[in-house]
């Protein structure tokens, strides 16, 4: 199907859709997608190296980085994705994003009962802050000084339900099935795009290609947020996360591959330094680590490091 054709299919499933139901549930254009759409060229040479499961020539990676920084900037709704393909220009994605982010918080008024609709604000403001944070895990005192769980469980379920945001639980065990072994208690949460979450923090495009560690965190969680969305559209399970107690160490995803568990560590640039992965390794003994980083494709033993805007063909690696 023509790229376009399909963005605007979407586009109009998503206009229609308002009356009905959120529009949140409408599913992002992958950067995949994006790619296909923004060089056809450079897609088709892409699709045969990783065929072949060849290292990526130093020019292609270079071009296919700079497409990845585009598409952080605009994400994969529909509207902005679209607006930036057709050659509108930034600040025309930057007007469509702080658009949608006025209708998501009119929609909290519209959909919900008036008791969770200051609360269910309070959570979404509150994710760039959630996320920001070298350990992830969601505390609710971040949202008010004195927040209890049990406040705000319904409008954390209402979004999680609408699609608006990605609800991951802590596994104390990474085995089979994940879910009788997690921690309801201790969980994640990841936006639905990650433009969207760029400007829901206030920061400008600019902020994804920034050097240094200035946005350090910031950068990690919007890499983190787009491997979940490349997890999820290819079909795999909802992924939970494993920390070793005390928080010692922390694995970003684990992922059920047909009858194993496959660990995955996100990294928003080259540098690849911590622990975790390492203390996972020696506790676990997994037979396939995936490490996502800037780095290009190298494979040492049971760990196979990819570059991150090749999340969208992890099942081909797997």
């Amino acid at each position: 199907m023509n790229i376009y054709r399909e963005i605007n299919e979407r586009l109009l499933l998503w206009k229609n859709g308002t009356q009905r139901q959120p529009f949140a549930q409408l599913y992002p254009v992958t950067f995949k997608e994006f790619l296909r759409a923004a060089d056809p060229v450079l897609f088709s040479r892409t699709e045969s190296l990783i065929q072949e499961k060849a290292i990526l020539p130093e020019i292609i990676f270079s071009q296919l980085l700079q497409h990845y920084y585009s598409y952080q900037m605009c994400g994969g709704l529909p509207r902005a994705t679209s607006t930036f393909l057709s050659g509108e220009g930034s600040d025309a994605v930057e007007e469509v994003l702080t658009d949608v982010l006025k209708s998501y918080a009119a929609d909290f008024s519209k959909y919900v009962d008036n008791k969770d609709v200051p609360r269910i604000h309070e959570i979404w403001r509150s994710i760039p802050s959630q996320l920001s944070r070298e350990n992830k895990k969601f505390i609710f005192r971040i949202i008010r000084s004195g927040a209890r769980a049990r406040e705000y469980e319904s409008s954390l379920d209402w979004l999680s339900l609408s699609g608006m945001i990605y609800k991951l639980y802590v596994s104390e065990k990474p085995a089979l099935p994940l879910g009788f072994y997690e921690d309801t208690t201790a969980f994640k949460i990841y936006l639905l795009d990650i433009a969207l979450l760029r400007r829901l923090a206030g920061l400008p495009r600019e902020v994804v290609v920034a050097k240094g560690d200035m946005f350090k965190e910031f950068k990690g969680a919007i890499a983190e947020n787009f491997v979940l969305h490349a997890l999820l559209a290819q079909g795999m399970e909802l992924p939970h996360y494993w920390t070793l107690q005390g928080n010692k160490a922390e694995v970003d995803f684990l992922t059920p591959v047909g009858m194993t568990i496959l660990p995955i560590e996100v990294k928003s640039d080259e540098r690849i330094s911590g622990k975790s992965f390492a203390v996972y390794d020696e506790k676990y003994h997994p037979s396939l680590r995936i490490r996502f980083s800037l780095r290009n494709i190298k494979h040492d033993g049971n760990l196979l490091n990819l570059p991150v805007f090749l999340a969208d063909w992890l099942k081909h690696y797997v």
